[in-house]
């Protein structure tokens, strides 16, 4: 009895293993050809969305995904690729602002503010990129992001017919666990687009820094 039960158990957790592995490699396919790693190449649009993250792994430790964007954003602005940004990010509380934060340090880095608005409720990568639909009415426009997390928003604006591609940023060496978890993200993102999953909000909402 014990031989069969965990028979049965070790046929589910491969079935799931092979039907997690499946979303992945379908995900990656479906949108292969709307993403960019050559600047020259990439279309010009009117805005780029940025999609946000935490500036620190630690105190002190510049997360380098982070970083990438960053660079990557200011490399679309630079090159005419793009006139605007929208930088999305969280925002849930005074004490942590991901718009702000890039704001600041891309006018460090010499993009003008002329050239930058924030999203203040991108708090999930579907939030940031119907939003920018729904919300900020924006034209056609391309992602920032690395390659792995545009292929799942690029999903996301496929399924609801946004019209989207990505200019994908440098991907941190040695980052495997980080791949690891956007296996799992993908299939949440799958059931949630099958269960007609709406932002948190759709409202224009100020930064809530103090």
């Amino acid at each position: 009895m014990v031989i069969k039960v965990f028979k049965c158990l070790s046929v589910l957790v491969l079935l799931l293993i092979l039907g997690l592995l499946a979303v992945d490699a379908i995900t990656s396919y479906i949108i292969r050809d709307k993403i960019y790693t050559d600047v020259k190449k990439l279309p010009h649009r009117e805005y780029a969305v940025v999609l946000g993250t935490a500036k620190f792994y630690s105190k002190d430790v510049i997360n380098r995904y982070y970083k990438y964007r960053l660079d990557a954003a200011k490399q679309l602005v630079q090159s005419e690729k793009v006139d605007l940004l929208l930088l999305s990010g969280d925002n849930k509380t005074p004490y942590y602002n991901e718009p702000k934060t890039m704001t600041n340090d891309l006018l460090k880095m010499g993009v003008p503010q002329r050239q930058i608005k924030q999203d203040y409720a991108g708090y999930t990568t579907f939030d940031s990129i119907i939003r920018a639909t729904e919300v900020y009415k924006l034209p056609p426009f391309t992602i920032v992001s690395q390659k792995f997390h545009c292929e799942r928003a690029l999903f996301i604006a496929k399924f609801k017919n946004i019209d989207a591609i990505c200019y994908a940023a440098k991907y941190p060496e040695g980052a495997y666990q980080v791949r690891l978890r956007e296996i799992l993200a993908r299939a949440v993102m799958v059931f949630n687009l099958l269960m007609g999953k709406t932002p948190e909000t759709l409202e224009d909402i100020p930064s809530k820094e103090k």
